[in-house]
């Protein structure tokens, strides 16, 4: 009996680790935004279509995710946030997860090759090299820029859920990804800002370490109002109605009054409040966004 639970244990510890190499919270959002891009398109998809859709980006993300922990894994254990991490602690074996990411990557593309469409199916290989390799393995380390080009890859989900309906592009899907787009910097250097010590204990050159706090705390507060004009543009040409406008008009608001706060009267904790509001903004932005399609047109 204490045999089998002590193999229970380590079987469900197991199961936990490799979870955790998909990284779920941010897996998690990316499906959102990509289900929104599906529900957006002027042909209404059915459920089918958005379940093969979402498991195929799902596991594909998450794959991405595994190989990041792996490439990752010296400037993890330096980090406090990140240095819990499998395989940063060798709980996980580099070779295991990258087998582990390869199978999930390989049989999100096969399903979305099969199943979805081929176009779908290429860009979100596109995006996951975009994010595994070109962002972690260069850009990363390679320039203060890094999240700023890199973001391009993150930016992908919505028009990944848009052509999976309707096998492809269109301008509205566009504007999606740009939001995101100019939603990442600020969002990911107010997190860089309160974690500025470990980057540099890393080595890794975010812009809090190459160019300092308080020039960044500008590039936040000044990509938040670039932002807000992003975010306009759905409503200026008629992807959506009122209620988005006046929605993502408070959001935006709050979004610059963290921003200010985080340059003029930061606290401790102000960095993070900003980055953990950040989240917030997006996935309400979506969801206004769907709302108001479906008041409008549904």
């Amino acid at each position: 009996m204490a045999r089998s639970a002590l193999f229970s244990t380590r079987w469900s510890l197991g199961c936990r680790d490799y979870f955790a190499l998909t990284k779920p919270k941010v897996v998690a959002l990316i499906l959102l935004t990509a289900v929104v891009g599906m529900l957006l398109t002027p042909t209404v998809p059915n459920l089918l279509q958005v379940f093969t859709a979402t498991l195929g980006i799902g596991m594909m993300a998450g794959g991405a995710a595994a190989i990041n922990h792996v490439l990752d894994r010296r400037i993890d254990i330096k980090m406090a946030r990140t240095h819990h991490r499998p395989v940063a602690q060798g709980r996980v074996q580099s070779g295991s997860a990258l087998a582990f990411a390869f199978v999930l990557s390989g049989v999100g593309l096969t399903i979305l090759l099969l199943w979805v469409n081929a176009l779908t199916a290429w860009l979100t290989l596109a995006s996951l090299l975009g994010y595994a390799v070109v962002y972690t393995v260069w850009l990363k380390r390679a320039t203060p820029q890094n999240i700023v080009i890199g973001g391009l890859a993150g930016a992908m989900p919505p028009l990944l859920g848009w052509t999976a309906v309707t096998g492809e592009f269109h301008g509205h899907a566009l504007l999606l990804v740009m939001i995101i787009f100019a939603w990442t910097p600020p969002h990911f250097w107010a997190l860089a800002i309160h974690r500025r010590d470990d980057y540099a204990k890393a080595g890794v050159p975010m812009l809090p370490v190459t160019h300092g706090i308080e020039f960044t705390k500008t590039c936040v507060l000044l990509y938040t109002l670039l932002l807000t004009l992003v975010c306009l543009l759905p409503w200026v040409v008629g992807m959506s109605g009122l209620l988005y406008l006046v929605g993502v008009s408070l959001l935006n608001l709050r979004f610059i009054q963290w921003a200010w706060r985080l340059k003029f009267r930061p606290s401790a904790q102000t960095a993070l409040q900003c980055f953990h509001f950040s989240i917030s903004h997006l996935m309400w932005l979506f969801v206004l966004l769907l709302a108001d399609h479906w008041i409008n047109y549904g």
